[in-house]
């Protein structure tokens, strides 16, 4: 299918990113974010060999890895502090890094730039309050009161997704894992150049995003998924990482800033039917939400987009696009949606406990795998 008009709901990493490679085969795309200010958190995320692949077949990536930091080693810490393990991550593109950390806005502003320059029209403030299907088209109502008609419809609108609720009511609903994951920026050590993740009950990894900064996560049990005030949430999150290693415990000191805390009950979902009705189809956090625990969520949405870009591009109707899609996506994510719970459910004692530097090691294996 060529020359196709194509609405992308929801302007994050999957968005952007299916917005980008749809672009590159030709295709004209509407990108709609219900957010007016376009905004992202400002901690970090991890990005690993397969995203650095994808950004490479995106045309991104020299931009993208200006952004952050490489490194080539995952490093795995016993609760106590002791290095146990060292998880070399394969690098996928010859002569770039493995994986690389970086800040949020400093991805989101890459996607976005690249997005606007490839020619997508970017609407912010802007949700969908009717989609109706025809046989040879999607009828779609925004909020704004405008109408249009697209030929296919995508749902990138997260775990969350209003796009799944109306064209898969009764398709799996998020679960809460009985976790949350707290996030938070320091000052970078000169020598963070690499993921450190450390064992336990409370997981905690220290990952490098810029030449000034770093950022921690926190992941610890929080039964009945509690709520915390902003007014004192910096020390909730120092009181979690008491009992911690020494080198932790230290660090915690820093937290100190309650508006720099980022502070998230985590939610995972699968669909294990169909992921399209008709000509709307679903990507990223609204099919698949993974809880952090092997950094892949963000790059099972890329992926994602530049699979269901090509499948377009290979078949004659959305129908047969679509499944081609899902059937090249459904095992990798699923993989990545169980293995992470699983480790979650190990750290909290909802199941047994998950070696972190072998499930990173099996996860590195597959995840280079063609997509």
């Amino acid at each position: 299918m060529n020359d196709l008009n194509i609405l992308v709901i929801g302007g994050g990493i999957g968005g952007l990113t299916a917005a980008i490679a749809l672009r590159g085969k030709g295709h004209r795309v509407s990108v709609i974010e219900k957010d007016p200010e376009w905004s992202v958190y400002g901690v970090g995320i991890i990005q690993q060999s397969n995203v650095i692949r994808a950004m490479a077949e995106l045309d991104l990536l020299d931009d993208y890895l200006a952004a952050g930091v490489p490194f080539d080693t995952v490093a795995i810490h016993a609760p106590d502090g002791t290095k146990v393990a060292e998880v070399p991550a394969p690098r996928l593109v010859e002569d770039y890094p493995a994986n690389v950390g970086i800040g949020r806005p400093a991805l989101h502003k890459v996607l976005g730039d690249r997005t606007k320059s490839a020619g997508a029209d970017i609407r912010l403030g802007v949700t969908v309050t009717e989609i109706d299907q025809r046989d040879d088209g999607v009828d779609v109502i925004f909020s704004d009161g405008r109408e249009e008609s697209f030929d296919i419809v995508i749902g990138a609108d997260g775990v969350y997704s209003d796009t799944r609720r109306r064209v898969l009511p009764d398709a799996e609903q998020p679960e809460y894992t009985g976790q949350a994951v707290w996030r938070y920026n320091f000052p970078r050590p000169s020598d963070l150049n690499s993921l450190h993740a450390y064992n336990g009950q409370t997981g905690i990894g220290l990952v490098p995003i810029s030449e000034e900064l770093m950022y921690m996560y926190v992941t610890t049990p929080e039964p009945g998924k509690p709520n915390y005030p902003i007014d004192g949430i910096a020390a909730a999150m120092r009181g979690k990482l008491a009992g911690t290693a020494p080198q932790i415990q230290a660090m915690a000191e820093q937290i100190t800033d309650d508006e720099g805390v980022v502070y998230r009950p985590m939610e995972q979902m699968m669909l294990y039917g169909d992921w399209h009705n008709g000509r709307v189809v679903l990507l990223g956090d609204a099919v698949h939400a993974t809880t952090p625990h092997l950094g892949q969520g963000a790059g099972m949405a890329i992926e994602d987009s530049l699979v269901l870009a090509e499948e377009l591009a290979n078949h004659d109707t959305p129908a047969t696009a679509f499944k081609a899609y899902r059937d090249r996506r459904f095992e990798r994510c699923r993989y990545i949606v169980e293995k992470s719970l699983a480790i979650c459910y190990g750290q909290i004692g909802k199941g047994p406990l998950v070696d972190n530097g072998q499930a990173t090691a099996e996860m590195f294996g597959i995840v280079s795998q063609p997509i």
